[in-house]
């Protein structure tokens, strides 16, 4: 099969085995570039890239991967909160353990999600990103009346736009840097931020993104961290100290309270939303040519939001 690895020089497409073992075979459809991957990369990383993966299993079933490993016997995993499992925080899939940037992926069973009726499995990388954006607005408790503001309009920004509307917030402020990012949070509903709010999103992963979010929020309010941060990134503390701000942190994604997977959440929105794929998926390029969709994701050109690679 046709793959794209991680080498020295970046990426190369390379020519390898079919995965075998156990699990479920699935064609790959659609492998979307996170800025993990960039960062795998850069600190070395010569798997097969990428976990934001949809494809079809044997039986024809168009599916979408949870991209976090799990073990499948321990009590996290047993409720549903596999994103808590030691082997998410080891079996880092696209780092330690191969992605899916494939023609082939072998996953646990446990881990694919069937897509709805109307999600195309070409749409639905994005799927698990989304529902990172998801996770993140759950674990802000944003629900009708809570006024949410979003720092960072990358593809978990907007996505993170979306699921605040969903969840049913009052008002939704994006921080945005570029005017093509601003515009496209207006068109999903976001206004540009004024006065501090109930939840901020923060999910940029830089120092000034965490310091803004603190700054946006009110007296007792929340801050969520999807970013992740490098170990040079100074945490403030007499900010949040002086308000009581909660900074809560946010990883991945889980089962909800009801036993579903947040991933199937975000696909029943993308279906009732077509506009969305339409809009955030800006670039899509055949496996061939992964190495210029790497180099379009690592650019951030204005115009780009999320790049998909179709194996």
């Amino acid at each position: 099969m046709r793959a794209v690895r991680g080498t020295p020089s970046g990426v190369r497409v390379v020519d390898q085995d079919d995965p075998d073992g156990a699990g479920e075979l699935i064609t790959v459809t659609a492998v979307s570039i996170c800025a993990s991957d960039l960062r795998y990369l850069s600190r070395g990383s010569r798997q097969i890239v990428g976990h934001e993966i949809a494809g079809v299993t044997r039986d024809g079933t168009p599916v979408v991967v949870e991209g976090v490993s799990r073990c499948d016997a321990c009590a996290w995993c047993a409720e549903g909160r596999y994103n808590l499992c030691h082997k998410a925080g080891t079996d880092v899939i696209g780092m330690t353990v191969p992605g899916g940037m494939a023609e082939f992926y072998l996953a646990p069973r446990s881990a694919l999600v069937p897509l709805p009726d109307g999600l195309r499995p070409e749409d639905a990388s994005i799927v698990e990103p989304g529902a990172i954006a998801w996770h993140a607005c759950r674990k802000g408790r944003i629900g009708p009346g809570v006024r949410v503001a979003v720092v960072g309009a990358g593809a978990i920004g907007i996505l993170a736009v979306l699921a605040a509307t969903e969840l049913g917030a009052a008002e939704i402020a994006l921080e945005a840097r570029y005017p093509h990012q601003r515009e496209l949070g207006e068109q999903f509903g976001a206004s540009t931020p004024g006065g501090v709010y109930d939840v901020v999103i923060e999910a940029t992963g830089a120092e000034s993104g965490l310091a803004r979010s603190v700054e946006l929020a009110r007296p007792l309010g929340t801050v969520v961290t999807v970013g992740v941060y490098g170990p040079e990134v100074r945490w403030p503390y007499r900010e949040p100290f002086v308000k009581e701000v909660c900074v809560v942190p946010s990883i991945a994604y889980c089962h909800d309270e009801t036993g579903t997977s947040e991933l199937a959440r975000v696909a029943t929105l993308l279906v009732s939303r077509p506009d969305i794929a339409d809009t955030v998926i800006t670039h899509r390029f055949g496996i061939d040519e992964a190495e210029r969709a790497f180099e379009v994701a690592a650019a951030r050109r204005p115009g780009t939001c999320k790049v998909v690679v179709h194996p």
